[in-house]
C-alpha cells in the first residue's frame, strides 16, 4: 500500500495519545503576543509518519513543480532568498541525498494533498480558539514543508502570513526580529512588498542581530512568527525538517492593501503617512484601494 494512501486517521491515532490536540498553546502569553511578536510553543507531531523523509519523498512526487523550491543551502545570511542558486540535483535526489548535498529545499501548499490538508486543518483548529477573539477570520491557509542540510542557511527575509513553524526533526536557531521596528524593517520596504511579494526587501545588519528573539528548536518546539516579521536561520549538525502552518487574516489583508496604497502615492511624488499613525488616513486609503479594485473588475467584465 503506497505510504500516502493509508487514511490519516489510522496514522495519526499513535501521534496524538490521549491528547485531542497537536498544538499545546498557552493561552495568556498567546492573548498578549500573538501577530506582534514571536513565542515559543509545543506540539506532538515530531513523530508523525506524513513528515517522515519516505513520505516526503512521495509527497514530492506529488506537487506540482511550481510547488516545490530548492537551491544550494550554502547560503549567507544577507543573501536574496529569491536568487539563490540551484543544487543542480532533481526534486528527489536533494531529498535522499539532503545529509550530504548542502541544500534548501520546501514543499508548497502541501495542503493541497488531502492527508496533508487534513493535518493542516487539525493543526489550526488548534489554533483558532485562541486567534479568533484577537484578530477574526482566519482565512487563506496553507502549509509548508522545509528540509534543509546539516548547518545550511536560510537567509534574512519576511512572509507575508502569520506563521507557526513546527520543527519536527533536526534542530535549529531562528532569529526573528521584531516586525514593528522601522529601523529593521522600514515602511518602504514594506510598500515594496505589497506590490511584489519578494521575500528579499529587507537588508540584514550586523549591528541588529542583538535585537532578534532566538528561537532554539528541537523536536517537539515550535515558534509563533508575526506576519512581515523579518527572519533567518542556522541549521543544527543534522538534516532538518520544519512544519510550517500559514493563515491571513482581514486585518492582515487589509493592512497590505494599506501598504500597496502608499507604494502608489509615493510613486507619483506624495510622501504619505506611516500605516497605522492615522486612523481616518488609513480608511480613506482602504476606501480608495475598494473603488479601484471594484472599478477593474467592471472593466474586466465590459
Amino acid at each position: 500500500m503506497s505510504t500516502l494512501t493509508v487514511s490519516l486517521d489510522q496514522r495519526t491515532a499513535s501521534c496524538r495519545g490521549d491528547s485531542s490536540k497537536f498544538l499545546i498553546l498557552e493561552a495568556e502569553i498567546f492573548r498578549q503576543r500573538f501577530n506582534r511578536s514571536p513565542f515559543m510553543i509545543e506540539h506532538r507531531l515530531q513523530d508523525h509518519p506524513l513528515l517522515r523523509l519516505p513520505s516526503l519523498v512521495e509527497l514530492s512526487r506529488r506537487l506540482k513543480p511550481e510547488s516545490v523550491k530548492y537551491n544550494e543551502g550554502n547560503l549567507a545570511v544577507g543573501d536574496n532568498l529569491e536568487k539563490a542558486p540551484v543544487n543542480g540535483l532533481s526534486i528527489e535526489e536533494t531529498i535522499r541525498r539532503i545529509e550530504q548535498q548542502c541544500s534548501w529545499m520546501v514543499l508548497k501548499n502541501v495542503q493541497n494533498h488531502p492527508d496533508y490538508g487534513s493535518l493542516l486543518k487539525q493543526c489550526l483548529e488548534d489554533i483558532r480558539p485562541h486567534s479568533e477573539g484577537l484578530d477574526p477570520g482566519m482565512c487563506d491557509a496553507r502549509a509548508f514543508i522545509f528540509i534543509s542540510s546539516p548547518n545550511s542557511v536560510t537567509p534574512f527575509h519576511i512572509d507575508p502570513e502569520i506563521n507557526f513553524l513546527l520543527q519536527i526533526r533536526g534542530s535549529k536557531n531562528m532569529s526573528v526580529f521584531d516586525p514593528f521596528d522601522r529601523q529593521i524593517l522600514p515602511e518602504q520596504a514594506l510598500e515594496r512588498f505589497s506590490v511584489a511579494e519578494n521575500l528579499g526587501v529587507v537588508k540584514y545588519r550586523n549591528d541588529l542581530e542583538s535585537r532578534a528573539f532566538v528561537a532554539k528548536l528541537s523536536p517537539g518546539t515550535g515558534v509563533h512568527v508575526p506576519v512581515t516579521a523579518p527572519h533567518w536561520v542556522k541549521n543544527g549538525p543534522a538534516v532538518s525538517i520544519s512544519f510550517s502552518i500559514t493563515f491571513r487574516s482581514p486585518s492582515t489583508e487589509k493592512r497590505r492593501k494599506l501598504y500597496w496604497m502608499n507604494a502608489q502615492l509615493r510613486r507619483i511624488g506624495i510622501r504619505p503617512a506611516p500605516i497605522g499613525s492615522s486612523r481616518w488616513r488609513d480608511e480613506l486609503k482602504h476606501g480608495v484601494f475598494c473603488t479601484l479594485a471594484s472599478a477593474k473588475k467592471l472593466v474586466a467584465k465590459s
